[in-house]
């Protein structure tokens, strides 16, 4: 991934922070026929290794649990929040109208090696605990206890666990850090105004950044 220097975001608590508000990964493995992609949600755990490991589960009809190259690491992508930003919202337009549209985003990527765990013994905890995390915001969160046990039971035989053990971490967040001023700004207003959550998410990491400057 490029990453321009003020874009750059090493603190591994913060990309831990990503990772845990926005579970859903992009998984990119090499297989047989060449770069593989599959979206899997994926458990944090942090204290497990310099980076962190990350736990998950496939089914077991996908093929990416046996067809990946065991010597090449894997990439798991975790995207945070993102927004168009339109020339209008810059301050400086009206001085020089040298500003042309951009993409703010947040992105986390987890390097690491794919190991299977083919252990029905292992998957009670995993789905119990990603659940868990899962429903934390809910008032009355459902519980994997909640459903059936020869229910669930079925269902743990149709899914493989999966782990990945962090050896590379790298962020991006591209939050108009190479904006004056005075358009970061009114880029925060611009985002405030649109209300919808994706943009007030944009707009607080932008102040973060304006504030960190």
């Amino acid at each position: 991934m490029y990453i321009p220097k003020q874009f750059d975001e090493p603190r591994i608590e913060v990309l831990h922070e990503l990772i845990r508000a926005r579970p859903l990964s992009t998984l990119v493995t090499l297989s047989s026929g060449g770069l593989n992609a599959n979206h899997i949600p994926l458990l944090l755990s942090a204290e497990a290794g310099p980076f962190g490991t990350l736990h998950g589960h496939v089914a077991r009809a996908n093929p990416v649990w046996q067809d990946f190259r065991k010597e090449v690491e894997v990439l798991a992508i975790f995207h945070g929040p993102e927004a168009y930003i339109t020339p209008n919202w810059y301050a400086t337009k009206a001085e020089t109208g040298k500003v042309v549209p951009t993409w703010n985003y947040a992105v986390a990527h987890a390097y690491g090696t794919l190991r299977i765990i083919d252990d029905a013994s292992w998957l009670p905890a995993h789905l119990a605990a990603l659940t868990a995390h899962n429903e934390a915001a809910f008032p009355a969160p459902w519980q994997f206890s909640d459903a059936p046990h020869d229910y669930t039971e079925k269902l743990i035989g149709a899914l493989v666990g999966i782990e990945i053990v962090i050896t590379r971490l790298s962020g991006k967040w591209k939050v108009s850090q190479n904006q004056p001023a005075q358009n970061q700004a009114t880029v925060i207003e611009g985002l405030r105004a649109q209300g919808d959550e994706e943009s007030l998410a944009m707009a607080a990491l932008v102040e973060a950044g304006k504030t960190a400057r």
